[in-house]
């Protein structure tokens, strides 16, 4: 099960989505620019709030109003940096097969699904390889949600859960091709679940 089955079946990164990050912040700057930069704005901030004050009457001693300007600036630093990285965003090459890119992951993932089914028809060697390995993780995964064990963790109460016929092309998967009715009568079996 080590071999991409839910990756697999849902397609690789590359077929139809491609994840785009957010432009990088700023680019980096040497450390005496960058003081500089620091500096020209605390004095410029300075005189601003000097003038301000003064032309509302009003007095502030530089000894103070200085250091809290450095404190302020420092406070923005720190927001900044623990800031959470830009969300990267998800956009859908193409289309999604109905005519138009909605960039709808889950309608991809669905088209996606359907076409591995669809060629699994003929292909015994796809269905083995990927449909076969994803039925199983989502089947482990539905017995530990609804009753707490995996089919390698209690293989006599998985076997009771699943019934003969799924626990069967589950352990012994073989190559033998697929027919609709096995695909229904498995997700039949994992819906009872």
């Amino acid at each position: 099960m080590s071999d991409g089955g839910l990756d697999r079946l849902f397609g690789e990164a590359d077929e139809q989505a491609v994840v785009h990050a957010a432009p990088a912040g700023e680019k980096r700057r040497s450390p005496v620019l960058r003081w500089t930069g620091e500096v020209a704005l605390i004095g410029l901030a300075t005189v601003v709030v000097v003038a301000t004050l003064r032309a509302g009457g009003i007095s502030l001693p530089l000894l103070l109003l200085v250091p809290l300007l450095i404190g302020l600036r420092i406070v923005v630093w720190a927001a900044h940096a623990a800031a959470p990285p830009a969300i990267p965003r998800l956009r859908s090459r193409g289309g999604d097969g109905a005519g138009h890119g909605s960039g709808d992951a889950l309608r991809a993932a669905v088209r996606r699904w359907e076409l591995n089914l669809g060629r699994a028809h003929s292909d015994p060697d796809l269905y083995t390889r990927n449909v076969l390995p994803v039925l199983a993780e989502l089947t482990d995964e539905r017995l530990r949600l609804r009753h707490g064990i995996t089919r390698a963790s209690d293989p006599r109460r998985a076997r009771e859960l699943l019934g003969e016929q799924l626990w069967t092309v589950l352990s012994q998967p073989g190559r033998r091709g697929l027919k609709a009715r096995d695909v229904e009568t498995y997700v039949d079996a994992l819906e009872r679940l």
